[in-house]
Protein backbone atom coordinates (compact mmCIF):
# COMPACT_ATOMS: atom_id res chain seq x y z
CA UNK A 1 0.00 0.00 0.00
CA UNK A 2 1.44 3.37 -1.05
CA UNK A 3 0.80 6.13 1.48
CA UNK A 4 1.91 9.74 1.96
CA UNK A 5 3.68 9.73 5.31
CA UNK A 6 6.87 11.62 4.44
CA UNK A 7 8.29 12.94 1.18
CA UNK A 8 11.38 10.88 1.97
CA UNK A 9 9.29 7.81 1.04
CA UNK A 10 8.27 9.07 -2.40
CA UNK A 11 10.48 8.74 -5.50
CA UNK A 12 11.23 12.05 -7.20
CA UNK A 13 9.31 11.01 -10.29
CA UNK A 14 6.15 10.37 -8.31
CA UNK A 15 6.38 13.86 -6.80
CA UNK A 16 6.70 15.24 -10.34
CA UNK A 17 3.63 13.28 -11.45
CA UNK A 18 1.55 14.58 -8.54
CA UNK A 19 2.60 18.18 -9.25
CA UNK A 20 1.72 17.77 -12.93
CA UNK A 21 -1.68 16.37 -12.05
CA UNK A 22 -2.27 19.15 -9.51
CA UNK A 23 -1.55 21.74 -12.20
CA UNK A 24 -4.16 20.16 -14.48
CA UNK A 25 -6.67 19.81 -11.65
CA UNK A 26 -6.32 23.52 -11.01
CA UNK A 27 -6.56 24.54 -14.67
CA UNK A 28 -9.35 22.12 -15.65
CA UNK A 29 -11.43 21.37 -12.54
CA UNK A 30 -14.42 20.37 -14.65
CA UNK A 31 -12.47 17.30 -15.84
CA UNK A 32 -12.32 15.98 -12.27
CA UNK A 33 -15.89 16.48 -11.07
CA UNK A 34 -16.39 12.72 -10.69
CA UNK A 35 -12.82 11.60 -10.03
CA UNK A 36 -13.66 10.56 -6.46
CA UNK A 37 -17.35 9.83 -6.99
CA UNK A 38 -18.75 7.72 -4.14
CA UNK A 39 -15.35 7.74 -2.39
CA UNK A 40 -15.11 8.58 1.30
CA UNK A 41 -12.22 10.26 3.14
CA UNK A 42 -11.95 9.93 6.92
CA UNK A 43 -10.23 13.00 8.40
CA UNK A 44 -8.73 12.26 11.83
CA UNK A 45 -7.84 15.42 13.77
CA UNK A 46 -5.79 15.51 16.94
CA UNK A 47 -4.50 19.04 16.24
CA UNK A 48 -6.54 22.15 15.31
CA UNK A 49 -6.76 23.18 11.67
CA UNK A 50 -8.09 25.71 9.20
CA UNK A 51 -6.47 25.07 5.81
CA UNK A 52 -6.16 21.31 6.24
CA UNK A 53 -9.79 20.61 7.08
CA UNK A 54 -11.35 23.06 4.65
CA UNK A 55 -9.10 22.14 1.71
CA UNK A 56 -9.49 18.36 2.09
CA UNK A 57 -13.24 18.52 2.70
CA UNK A 58 -13.77 20.92 -0.20
CA UNK A 59 -11.54 18.83 -2.45
CA UNK A 60 -13.54 15.68 -1.81
CA UNK A 61 -16.82 17.50 -2.40
CA UNK A 62 -15.62 19.09 -5.65
CA UNK A 63 -14.61 15.66 -7.02
CA UNK A 64 -17.87 13.93 -6.11
CA UNK A 65 -16.72 12.35 -2.87
CA UNK A 66 -17.48 12.76 0.81
CA UNK A 67 -15.33 13.64 3.84
CA UNK A 68 -15.95 12.72 7.49
CA UNK A 69 -14.48 14.91 10.25
CA UNK A 70 -13.35 12.82 13.22
CA UNK A 71 -12.16 14.67 16.34
CA UNK A 72 -10.02 12.41 18.55
CA UNK A 73 -10.74 14.54 21.64
CA UNK A 74 -14.26 13.09 21.77
CA UNK A 75 -13.49 9.60 20.50
CA UNK A 76 -12.51 6.19 21.91
CA UNK A 77 -9.15 6.60 20.15
CA UNK A 78 -8.39 9.89 21.89
CA UNK A 79 -9.58 8.56 25.22
CA UNK A 80 -7.21 5.63 24.97
CA UNK A 81 -10.09 3.13 24.90
CA UNK A 82 -9.23 1.83 21.44
CA UNK A 83 -5.84 1.26 19.84
CA UNK A 84 -4.62 2.82 16.60
CA UNK A 85 -4.33 -0.69 15.16
CA UNK A 86 -7.94 -1.57 15.87
CA UNK A 87 -9.20 1.86 14.81
CA UNK A 88 -7.59 1.89 11.37
CA UNK A 89 -8.30 -1.76 10.67
CA UNK A 90 -11.96 -1.04 11.38
CA UNK A 91 -12.32 2.20 9.42
CA UNK A 92 -10.41 0.70 6.47
CA UNK A 93 -13.53 -1.45 6.00
CA UNK A 94 -15.69 1.69 5.73
CA UNK A 95 -13.71 4.37 3.88
CA UNK A 96 -11.45 4.71 0.85
CA UNK A 97 -8.82 7.08 2.27
CA UNK A 98 -7.61 8.12 5.72
CA UNK A 99 -6.11 11.55 6.42
CA UNK A 100 -4.59 12.25 9.84
CA UNK A 101 -3.35 15.44 11.50
CA UNK A 102 -1.55 14.32 14.65
CA UNK A 103 1.05 15.30 17.21
CA UNK A 104 3.35 12.26 17.15
CA UNK A 105 4.77 11.07 13.83
CA UNK A 106 4.95 7.51 15.13
CA UNK A 107 1.14 7.44 15.26
CA UNK A 108 0.69 8.11 11.54
CA UNK A 109 3.38 5.52 10.81
CA UNK A 110 1.40 3.02 12.87
CA UNK A 111 -1.76 3.93 10.98
CA UNK A 112 -0.02 3.26 7.68
CA UNK A 113 1.24 -0.09 8.98
CA UNK A 114 -2.23 -1.42 9.71
CA UNK A 115 -4.49 0.43 7.24
CA UNK A 116 -5.65 -1.33 4.11
CA UNK A 117 -6.45 1.98 2.41
CA UNK A 118 -4.04 4.87 1.68
CA UNK A 119 -3.07 7.05 4.66
CA UNK A 120 -2.19 10.72 4.16
CA UNK A 121 -0.11 12.59 6.71
CA UNK A 122 -1.77 16.00 7.04
CA UNK A 123 0.82 17.08 9.64
CA UNK A 124 2.81 15.59 12.49
CA UNK A 125 5.52 17.02 14.71
CA UNK A 126 8.09 15.62 12.25
CA UNK A 127 6.61 16.01 8.76
CA UNK A 128 4.19 18.14 6.74
CA UNK A 129 4.30 16.67 3.21
CA UNK A 130 1.00 18.08 1.90
CA UNK A 131 2.14 21.62 2.68
CA UNK A 132 5.47 21.20 0.94
CA UNK A 133 3.83 19.69 -2.15
CA UNK A 134 1.66 22.82 -2.30
CA UNK A 135 4.79 24.95 -1.84
CA UNK A 136 6.59 23.18 -4.69
CA UNK A 137 3.54 23.63 -6.90
CA UNK A 138 3.47 27.36 -6.10
CA UNK A 139 7.18 27.83 -6.79
CA UNK A 140 6.84 26.03 -10.10
CA UNK A 141 3.89 28.26 -11.05
CA UNK A 142 5.78 31.45 -10.22
CA UNK A 143 9.21 30.47 -11.54
CA UNK A 144 8.40 28.04 -14.33
CA UNK A 145 10.71 25.40 -12.88
CA UNK A 146 12.09 23.88 -9.68
CA UNK A 147 15.46 22.46 -10.73
CA UNK A 148 18.37 24.71 -9.88
CA UNK A 149 16.39 27.25 -7.84
CA UNK A 150 17.50 28.26 -4.34
CA UNK A 151 15.11 28.34 -1.38
CA UNK A 152 16.12 30.05 1.87
CA UNK A 153 14.29 29.11 5.05
CA UNK A 154 14.58 31.43 8.07
CA UNK A 155 13.79 30.89 11.74
CA UNK A 156 12.95 27.89 13.89
CA UNK A 157 14.21 24.95 11.85
CA UNK A 158 13.62 22.02 14.17
CA UNK A 159 10.12 21.46 12.87
CA UNK A 160 7.95 19.57 10.39
CA UNK A 161 8.00 22.24 7.67
CA UNK A 162 11.80 22.46 7.57
CA UNK A 163 12.18 18.68 7.49
CA UNK A 164 9.72 18.31 4.62
CA UNK A 165 11.30 21.23 2.75
CA UNK A 166 14.68 19.53 3.02
CA UNK A 167 13.31 16.33 1.48
CA UNK A 168 11.21 18.14 -1.13
CA UNK A 169 13.91 20.54 -2.31
CA UNK A 170 16.58 17.83 -2.45
CA UNK A 171 14.35 15.51 -4.47
CA UNK A 172 13.36 18.28 -6.87
CA UNK A 173 17.03 19.27 -7.38
CA UNK A 174 16.69 22.62 -5.66
CA UNK A 175 19.29 24.26 -3.43
CA UNK A 176 18.14 24.89 0.12
CA UNK A 177 19.73 27.07 2.78
CA UNK A 178 18.53 27.03 6.37
CA UNK A 179 19.14 30.17 8.42
CA UNK A 180 18.61 29.53 12.14
CA UNK A 181 20.12 30.30 15.55
CA UNK A 182 22.94 28.05 16.79
CA UNK A 183 21.98 25.01 18.85
CA UNK A 184 20.42 21.64 18.11
CA UNK A 185 17.07 22.78 19.52
CA UNK A 186 16.73 25.32 16.69
CA UNK A 187 18.29 23.40 13.80
CA UNK A 188 16.87 20.61 11.63
CA UNK A 189 16.89 16.97 12.66
CA UNK A 190 20.38 15.61 11.94
CA UNK A 191 19.14 12.45 10.24
CA UNK A 192 16.89 14.48 7.94
CA UNK A 193 19.74 16.87 7.16
CA UNK A 194 22.10 13.99 6.40
CA UNK A 195 19.59 12.34 4.06
CA UNK A 196 18.90 15.64 2.26
CA UNK A 197 22.64 16.17 1.79
CA UNK A 198 23.01 12.64 0.39
CA UNK A 199 20.19 13.18 -2.13
CA UNK A 200 21.43 16.62 -3.16
CA UNK A 201 24.98 15.43 -3.78
CA UNK A 202 23.69 13.11 -6.48
CA UNK A 203 21.93 16.05 -8.14
CA UNK A 204 24.82 18.47 -7.70
CA UNK A 205 22.77 20.84 -5.55
CA UNK A 206 23.49 22.40 -2.17
CA UNK A 207 22.09 21.93 1.31
CA UNK A 208 23.46 24.43 3.79
CA UNK A 209 22.74 25.42 7.39
CA UNK A 210 24.00 28.81 8.55
CA UNK A 211 23.55 31.08 11.56
CA UNK A 212 23.81 34.15 9.32
CA UNK A 213 20.40 35.19 7.90
CA UNK A 214 21.98 37.36 5.21
CA UNK A 215 24.09 34.44 3.98
CA UNK A 216 21.03 32.20 3.89
CA UNK A 217 18.99 34.65 1.82
CA UNK A 218 21.76 35.91 -0.51
CA UNK A 219 20.54 35.55 -4.11
CA UNK A 220 17.69 33.20 -3.12
CA UNK A 221 14.76 32.71 -5.47
CA UNK A 222 12.39 31.82 -2.62
CA UNK A 223 12.42 33.15 0.95
CA UNK A 224 10.37 31.06 3.37
CA UNK A 225 9.56 31.36 7.05
CA UNK A 226 7.21 29.79 9.59
CA UNK A 227 5.85 30.50 13.06
CA UNK A 228 8.22 30.97 15.97
CA UNK A 229 5.50 29.55 18.23
CA UNK A 230 4.49 26.16 16.86
CA UNK A 231 1.53 24.40 18.50
CA UNK A 232 3.77 22.47 20.90
CA UNK A 233 5.60 25.57 22.22
CA UNK A 234 4.18 26.74 25.59
CA UNK A 235 3.03 30.39 25.67
CA UNK A 236 5.39 31.35 28.49
CA UNK A 237 8.37 30.88 26.10
CA UNK A 238 7.17 33.65 23.76
CA UNK A 239 9.42 36.49 24.98
CA UNK A 240 12.57 34.37 24.98
CA UNK A 241 11.85 32.96 21.53
CA UNK A 242 11.19 36.45 20.16
CA UNK A 243 14.61 37.48 21.49
CA UNK A 244 16.30 34.46 19.88
CA UNK A 245 14.57 34.59 16.50
CA UNK A 246 14.28 38.34 15.86
CA UNK A 247 17.60 38.41 13.93
CA UNK A 248 15.99 35.92 11.52
CA UNK A 249 12.81 37.93 10.95
CA UNK A 250 12.04 38.33 7.24
CA UNK A 251 11.75 42.08 6.72
CA UNK A 252 12.33 44.43 3.81
CA UNK A 253 16.01 44.82 4.67
CA UNK A 254 16.60 41.07 4.62
CA UNK A 255 14.59 40.59 1.41
CA UNK A 256 17.03 42.93 -0.37
CA UNK A 257 19.65 40.16 -0.07
CA UNK A 258 17.44 37.82 -2.14
CA UNK A 259 17.04 37.82 -5.91
CA UNK A 260 15.14 40.83 -7.26
CA UNK A 261 12.26 38.61 -8.35
CA UNK A 262 12.28 36.44 -5.23
CA UNK A 263 8.97 35.24 -3.83
CA UNK A 264 8.10 35.17 -0.15
CA UNK A 265 6.32 32.18 1.38
CA UNK A 266 4.80 31.29 4.74
CA UNK A 267 2.66 28.18 5.19
CA UNK A 268 0.36 30.13 7.57
CA UNK A 269 -0.84 30.96 10.15
CA UNK A 270 1.43 34.01 10.26
CA UNK A 271 1.97 36.74 12.83
CA UNK A 272 2.94 40.08 11.37
CA UNK A 273 5.76 41.67 13.35
CA UNK A 274 7.15 38.31 14.41
CA UNK A 275 8.53 35.84 11.83
CA UNK A 276 7.91 38.41 9.09
CA UNK A 277 6.85 42.04 8.88
CA UNK A 278 3.58 43.21 7.37
CA UNK A 279 5.40 44.98 4.53
CA UNK A 280 6.78 41.60 3.39
CA UNK A 281 3.78 39.30 3.78
CA UNK A 282 1.42 41.93 2.36
CA UNK A 283 3.92 43.17 -0.22
CA UNK A 284 4.62 42.41 -3.89
CA UNK A 285 6.95 39.46 -3.25
CA UNK A 286 4.39 37.54 -1.19
CA UNK A 287 2.64 34.50 -2.65
CA UNK A 288 1.28 33.15 0.64
CA UNK A 289 -2.36 33.01 -0.45
CA UNK A 290 -1.54 31.31 -3.75
CA UNK A 291 0.44 28.86 -1.61
CA UNK A 292 -2.58 28.35 0.65
CA UNK A 293 -4.92 27.86 -2.32
CA UNK A 294 -2.64 25.23 -3.81
CA UNK A 295 -3.18 22.99 -0.79
CA UNK A 296 -6.61 22.31 -2.32
CA UNK A 297 -5.33 21.40 -5.77
CA UNK A 298 -2.32 19.37 -4.75
CA UNK A 299 -4.27 17.37 -2.18
CA UNK A 300 -6.85 16.51 -4.83
CA UNK A 301 -3.97 15.19 -6.93
CA UNK A 302 -2.53 13.26 -3.98
CA UNK A 303 -5.85 11.50 -3.34
CA UNK A 304 -6.38 10.64 -7.01
CA UNK A 305 -2.82 9.34 -7.41
CA UNK A 306 -2.83 7.26 -4.23
CA UNK A 307 -6.06 5.55 -5.22
CA UNK A 308 -4.76 4.94 -8.75
CA UNK A 309 -1.36 3.61 -7.65
CA UNK A 310 -3.01 1.26 -5.16
CA UNK A 311 -5.53 -0.01 -7.70
CA UNK A 312 -8.45 1.38 -5.71
CA UNK A 313 -9.84 3.96 -8.14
Amino acid sequence: MLHLISLSDWPSQFIVEVLQLAEDVKKNPENYLNSLRRKTLLMIFEKPSLRTRVSFETGMNQMGGHAIFYDTSISPLGAGKESIQDTVQTVSRYVDLIMARLFEHSKVEEMAKFATVPVINALTNFSHPCQILADLMTIQEKKGRLKGLTLAYLGDSNNNVTHSLLFGCAKMEMNIRIGCPPGDQFGPNKKVLSEAVRISKKAGTEVKVTNDPGEAVHGADVVYTDSWMSYHIPPHELNERVRIFTPFQVNAKLMKHAARDAVFMNCLPALRGYEQTAEVIDGPHSVVFDEAENRLHVQKAVMIKLLEKNGLK
